[in-house]
């Protein structure tokens, strides 16, 4: 039955779905039938009181099981049943399937008799719901808390907190509501402050526990377990519960339920107890036997239920490095002694046959895949919490090497193989040895994420570090481990059926594999080719060298052994690795001619001599140095933009394009091959881009068959490693130039590199880029973030190997020792002195044992010699880090509190949550009681939510059109699906929301966006961390949210909070704080506005200078706040500034400028206004003046709303004229034929959507104010890239004009010849139509990019577009750093051209009907609500 339920995919969670389809499920689209619409049924029976419950029929009777398990009536009863007149439901049936079943129906829940298992089971239910999790019992667990119910309820009680100094000037509730009733913001987060508490991070943690007592102790009897005799009568444990008024009872476990025996402390009768029923819950007796535990179980049940996302425990770990400020508990475990939590752990899983049990699960419908993607996250997450208590184990000694291999032991612990893996000096000692662990995990995620390959297993997979350890865990594979006699069979026999050592050998089973695997090469972009074998045969393969194929004991195919999927990263292959490629050939064949030579030396010289300018060097730590993935795309793309370049070039050579196609010459095919042959394409005939990933491989040598194409392999290899250096590193520098979203951490930096495909190895090449650009003042934050990441991981290698050497007992001490060596000045250990050996003496132990450890003698200038070489040698960087920590505070602004944060976060050490002062130079300012543990840091694999994600894509395309309608309708069939999947506790979901919520807001719905940007940020601090990027800008969104809302306080908390995070994490010297401070500045009052908003101008100046759009809006704002404190001159100086910055960016003619001016106007003319009145009426007059001055709220908001990014000012209006033009010579050439041309655009509905009334097919997209953007404005960029392919986008200066267009387009990229007729009908066939007269951009055309390959209008080509990714000219910039997505031109049916439009001016975006100013800033709203073209 458990394997049922589980398998069914409702799990115990489902409550949650519940929860989502009743709030918003009921506007999803293409996700329920019309047999799946929701009716009321009513519940009654098992001693609960009669209600109703919404139910669909597409629920399986155990989904509906599990929903009523959490509803308050029912919790905490279990093991229940569904009856419905009379007659007991089948749990695997849909409730649509009962013909009874109609809504008003009456369903009972009957108690089942439970086993020996499910009554432990119960028990387990009835202390989760006793267990009430206080806010320390998370960061006990190492989990990241949430925060913001803190800063939603205020808390009006004023209680003595610990270390009440620094307590006193945190933001407690209470402190941080009384201060901003007054508008008043704590000292340390004003401009300037350099005080950074601790203590006010995590505000609720630093209260003191409240808990609630229901018993005094509840344990297994001292008669359990049963003895035989009575184990045959029914009894399944017995145990004793001592009430709150002191009596004790034992209470005997049966089928029927629960009852009071007989037996005391001094005897044992198991004989029922008098007048003692047998209740089927344990609260109904508890209950029965103790009236305080009564009274406490109603107002348990009665209290307000945190909300599910709040609720549900997350899928995996997200790591909080702060603990509780009390190490210790402040209360006792008063249910740890009733054995059930150990009984559940004693329980070994097969986790390799549930997970591929799961991966069988069917995919026909939708609710059949939703059901296999929350049974694969239900599996993976179980196997994650179980490779983390196995590296505890083993690392605590409790599991025995099963190898007896000390160099590499191998253990067998709950199910998991877990193992070092061999260090090999082909691959690069200890570090390939962590290289390969991490690869193999790339390998198996790669293999996981493909389509359509069901019938490919993997096994499952994670690696883990813990105390200086990496383990690589795995789940047992069935049938692959034999005897020593199976060892000398033939590989067939052993299941072995691909691999170099394979061997000749023929099956339907090794057919079916090779036909997978050559579908995944291809998925994968690897190309087929042959090696020759250790034993000197030659053997075709579709993966790496190491890969092996492997046929289960189940049934299964596997691949094995996948880290070497991926090419290899020729910026980083040795020298002899090269040479020993380049000369194979000859050795083998013997025959090499001059002239391939030549060609050979040729092609080496070109990377030769970009990786000489690069700076580059050719050794690493480790031979396993591999492309990602995205960079692979990348290049890629850029290829194909080279191909179609050439093809064009080569075909309006010889006379164009229209002549070579119908002509039906050879030209076109040759154009095509010479083109291929050029790029370097696998294919002669169409273009193909594939990798050998064994190509720069050690030890692997090819046949002469395989010469030519191991050559062209090589020259590819060499042109993608040089990409690196000459295309995607600068696009993340102009990346950064141009945002304010810029990486904060070393998190949000990783992630960035990485979609760019740009590995961490790269780092010092980035620091030099950065030196060598004229900008580099502009990126002095990137620069601190790559030098604090560089720092950090050189750290925690040094660390590593420092825990190698110390003893358990001695931990605590010696990680504290560390980080004082590292984060203190010239600090030194202390000798043994009085002060020691008296704390030793007083605990009993006499003298520290650990006086003479090697580890105790590291001194602060030691250390961080050993992190500047390990530095040198990764990243190849030389005086960079300087000489101490000082040197990174004072030459980069780092920040000590930042780097420790990063690395607590890297290495899993937790600290106590209380302020750290590390300039004392006489005390030690982290002590070992500061340490309170040292948690495992797992990487695992991410299960795809591919129904989900499909749908965030798709709206995500519906906003790049600017249909907001289909965007909103698109977002909520995704946040359900997320829901169904992962109870919306997954980082894609949590950005799913925070576009919901904007969506939601554009529209006008501000109620639903803040309730939505609600869940956002309580996603994002559960699931990525209360302190991550994301959720800072999270709160800064939700904060403009509940402003709309008119609640001003809770907006400054929340802005108030994103500020705090943000000075924690990276301090003040950062782009996006300028937002923050222009916010607060808005919302404040007083001199701190002014403060504020000051410090924002100073900020925008510094890294964007005086024309960017950004220092503009703050310039005006600053005008603004002048105003309304009479100060009208200084108002004139910013305006005047601000003026100058919208001329510089729009010219004269924008709407924008001149409202500016209009603006400017206005405060001169209120300046002599003023004087005037104080010469002639005194000071009174020029008050009331000043009031008259003051922005209201809704111009606040609609300010706030700009500065954030949620909507964008358009920077061009040119296009919208010659829009007009286009359409007045459509109606020209209409009249001639004598028919109507209508003008409204009509937007046609997308397959698998609703058919809606023509009035909504001309309307149903509101135009996008901010871009048609999705690009999720802040929204964080720790999505994935995606390309922008098929959608209707035109780049122009990499900004973008959107059009609505979704039907079918023309299919010719060139220029159509534009003579009467033809204009005459095109336009007749756009009127029929009901179509736009502009190609969408991305359209497949035989001229135009294939593989989402974009150009812009000045025809150069842009590669891997993305939405967190803008290019600028340097004097046009984004609004808030929202992302930009780019996108080729489309080409006009008239004279007309696009570079006739764009090649002046800058267009973000389109505008409406109309542009209104507030307060002298515009921004477009639409006038109609319909998509524009």
């Amino acid at each position: 039955m458990k394997d049922k339920v589980r398998r069914g995919g409702g799990g115990r969670n489902q409550a949650k779905t519940d929860a989502i389809i009743q709030a918003g499920g009921k506007d999803v689209v293409g996700v329920k039938q019309d047999e799946d619409a929701s009716f009321p049924v009513k519940i009654q029976g098992a001693g609960v009181e009669q209600f109703e419950l919404q139910v669909y029929g597409f629920w399986l009777v155990q989904d509906t099981v599990m929903t009523l398990l959490a509803r308050d009536e029912v919790c905490p009863r279990s093991n229940l049943s569904l009856a419905l007149a009379g007659a007991t439901l089948d749990p695997l049936a849909e409730l649509q399937s009962f013909k009874g079943l109609k809504p008003g129906a009456i369903i009972r829940l009957v108690e089942e008799p439970y086993t020996n298992h499910s009554a432990r089971l119960h028990l387990t239910r009835v202390l989760e719901l006793l267990r009430t999790s206080g806010p320390q019992d998370a960061l006990r667990e190492g989990r990241s808390p949430s925060v913001l119910e803190t800063l939603t309820h205020t808390n009006t009680s004023d209680s003595s907190l610990p270390n009440g100094k620094s307590l006193k000037r945190s933001l407690s509730s209470t402190k941080t509501e009384s201060t901003n009733q007054d508008g008043v913001s704590p000292e340390y987060l004003l401009p300037g402050s350099s005080e950074r508490p601790l203590m006010a991070l995590l505000p609720h943690s630093a209260q003191p526990e409240q808990t609630r007592s229901y018993l005094r102790d509840l344990s297994l009897s001292c008669w359990n377990p049963p003895p035989g005799h009575r184990k045959l009568q029914g009894d399944f444990m017995y145990i004793t519960v001592v009430t709150l008024e002191g009596r004790r009872y034992d209470i005997t476990s049966c089928p029927k339920g629960f009852f009071l025996n007989k037996s005391t402390e001094d005897m044992f009768d198991p004989r029922p107890a008098q007048s003692s029923p047998v209740y089927h819950c344990f609260t109904d007796l508890l209950c029965h036997i103790s009236t305080a535990f009564k009274e406490s179980f109603a107002t348990l049940k009665s209290r307000t239920q945190l909300p599910p996302v709040e609720a549900m425990p997350t899928p995996y770990h997200t790591l909080s490095w702060l603990g509780p400020p009390c190490a210790s508990r402040t209360h006792k475990n008063t249910f740890s002694r009733l054995g059930v939590d150990e009984q559940a752990a004693a329980q070994v899983q097969d986790w390799n046959e549930e997970l591929q049990t799961a991966h069988d699960l069917p995919q026909g419908s939708l609710e059949e895949r939703l059901q296999r993607g929350r049974t694969l996250l239900q599996v993976n997450s179980a196997f994650v919490r179980a490779v983390m208590k196995g590296a505890e184990t083993v690392a605590d000694g409790f599991a025995e090497p099963v190898n007896g291999n000390p160099e590499d032991p191998a253990f067998l612990w709950g199910g998991l193989y877990l193992s070092q893996g061999a260090t090999s000096p082909m691959f690069g000692g200890e570090r390939g040895r962590r290289a390969a662990q991490r690869l193999e995990l790339k390998g198996v995620q790669a293999y996981t994420d493909l389509q359509g390959m069901e019938g490919l297993h993997v096994l499952p997979t994670a690696i883990v570090d813990y105390r200086g350890v990496r383990l690589s865990a795995q789940g047992l594979a069935p049938g692959l481990e034999g005897s020593e006699q199976d060892q000398e069979a033939t590989p067939a026999s052993r299941g072995l059926l691909y691999g170099v050592n394979a061997g000749p050998q023929e099956s339907p089973q090794r057919r079916q594999l090779l036909a997978l695997l050559a579908r995944a090469a291809k998925s994968l972009c690897i190309q087929r080719h042959v090696v020759v074998a250790p034993k000197g045969h030659q053997v075709p393969l579709f993966t790496s060298v190491d890969a092996q194929g492997l046929l289960g004991a189940d049934g299964r195919l596997y691949i094995l052994d996948v880290f070497r999927t991926f090419p290899a990263d020729a910026n980083f292959c040795a020298d002899e690795v090269t040479e020993m490629h380049a000369v194979t050939g000859e050795e083998v064949c013997s025959k090499a001619s001059e002239e391939d030579q030549e060609k050979n030396s040729s092609v080496k010289g070109g990377p030769e001599n970009c990786h000489a300018e690069s700076g580059l060097s050719k050794s690493f730590s480790h031979n396993l140095c591999r492309l990602r993935p995205e960079l692979v795309h990348a290049f890629i793309q850029h290829k194909h933009c080279q191909f179609t370049q050439h093809v064009k070039e080569t075909l309006d050579e010889n006379g164009g394009f229209e002549e070579c196609a119908t002509a039906c010459d050879s030209r076109a095919t040759n154009a095509v091959r010479a083109a291929c042959k050029d790029v370097g394409s696998v294919s002669d005939t169409i273009f193909e881009m594939r990798f050998n990933p064994n190509v720069f491989s050690p030890g692997v040598l090819f046949p002469p068959s395989e010469s030519a194409a191991t050559k062209l392999q090589q020259r590819l290899l060499r042109e993608a490693a040089g990409f690196i250096i000459t295309h995607q590193i600068p696009a993340f520098i102009e990346y950064c130039l141009q945002s304010n979203e810029a990486p904060m951490d070393g998190a949000s930096l990783k992630q960035t590199l990485h979609q760019r495909g740009i590995n961490l190895r790269y780092l010092g090449h980035v620091i030099k880029a950065i030196n060598q650009s004229e900008d580099k003042e502009r990126l002095r934050h990137i620069t601190r973030s790559v030098i604090c990441e560089i720092f950090t991981r050189s750290t925690r290698r040094v660390f590593n190997s420092f825990l190698q050497g110390v003893d358990v007992p001695s931990l605590s001490a010696a990680v504290s020792h560390f980080i004082c060596c590292l984060l203190v000045h010239h600090f030194t250990p202390t000798p043994v002195g009085e002060e020691t050996k008296k704390k030793s003496r007083r605990r009993g132990r006499g003298a520290s044992a650990s006086d003479s450890t090697p580890w105790s003698t590291l001194t602060g200038a030691e250390l961080w010699n050993l992190v500047c070489q390990d530095a040198v040698e990764t990243y190849n960087i030389s005086d960079s880090l300087g000489s101490g920590p000082n040197h990174l505070v004072e030459h980069y602004g780092l920040q000590k509190l930042s780097l420790l944060r990063e690395f607590c976060l890297k290495t899993g050490v937790q600290l106590r949550l209380r302020d750290y002062l590390f300039d004392n130079q006489s005390k030690t300012p982290i002590g070992p009681d500061d340490i309170l543990n040292i948690f495992p840091i797992v990487k695992h694999i991410h299960i795809p939510t591919v129904d989900a994600s499909k749908a965030h894509q798709a709206a995500q395309n519906s906003i790049h059109k600017g249909l907001l309608d289909q965007a909103h309708d698109h977002l909520k069939e995704a946040a359900y699906l997320f829901g169904r999947v992962c109870d919306d506790l997954h980082p894609e979901a949590c950005y799913c929301h925070s576009l919901l919520a904007r969506v939601a807001f554009l529209q006008g719905k501000a109620a639903e966006a803040r309730s939505v940007q609600l869940k956002a940020v309580v996603i994002s601090e559960r699931v990525l961390g209360f302190d991550h990027p994301n959720t800072i800008q999270q709160y800064a969104l939700l904060g403009v949210y509940v402003y709309a809302g008119g609640e001003t306080i809770l907006a400054q908390k929340c802005l108030l909070r994103a500020r705090l995070l943000l000075l924690t994490v990276h301090g003040e010297d950062h782009p996006y704080t300028a937002t923050l401070d222009s916010c607060l500045g808005l919302m404040l009052t007083g001199d701190q506005a002014g403060q504020f908003l000051k410090n924002a101008l100073r900020l925008n100046m510094s890294f964007f200078g005086p024309t960017y759009l950004q220092t503009a809006l703050n310039q005006h704002l600053l005008a603004q706040w002048m105003c309304s404190k009479g100060d009208f001159r200084g108002a004139m100086t910013h305006e005047k500034e601000a003026f100058t910055a919208f001329t510089s960016l729009f010219g004269e003619d924008h709407q924008q400028t001149r409202y500016s001016k209009e603006f400017l106007s206005t405060i001169t003319k209120q300046a002599v206004q003023v004087e005037r009145l104080l010469r002639q009426a005194g000071a009174e007059c020029t008050e009331q003046t000043v009031e008259c001055l003051t922005p209201t709220a809704d111009t606040i908001l609609e300010q706030m709303v700009l500065l954030t990014g949620i909507r964008k000012i358009t920077q061009s209006d040119r296009f919208q004229e010659y829009k007009q033009k286009h359409l007045e010579r459509k109606a020209a050439a209409a009249k001639e034929l004598g028919f109507k041309l209508t003008y409204e655009p009509i937007t046609l509905e997308t397959e698998n959507r609703r058919q809606k009334s023509s009035d909504k097919e001309t309307g149903c997209g509101k135009e996008v104010e901010d871009e048609g953007s999705p690009a999720e404005g802040n929204i964080s960029k720790n999505q994935h890239e995606q390309s922008v392919e098929n959608s209707a986008v035109v780049s122009a200066n990499n900004h973008v004009v959107q059009q609505a267009e979704q039907k079918q387009q023309e299919k010719s990229d060139r220029e159509a010849s534009e003579g009467s007729d033809r204009e005459a009908l095109d336009a007749k066939k756009m009127a029929a139509n009901g179509e736009s007269e502009v190609r969408v951009a991305g359209e497949e055309s035989e001229n135009s990019p294939q593989n989402g390959v974009k150009s812009t209008a000045n025809g150069e080509m842009k590669t891997e577009v993305t939405y967190d990714e803008m290019k600028s000219d340097g004097k046009n910039g984004e609004t808030n750093g929202s992302g930009v997505i780019t996108a080729n031109p489309p080409v006009l049916k008239s004279k007309g051209t696009w570079a006739d439009v764009v090649s002046k001016a800058s267009i973000v975006n389109e505008t409406g009907g109309t542009d209104r100013a507030v307060n002298g800033v515009a921004y477009p709203v639409s006038a109609n609500g319909r998509a524009e073209e």
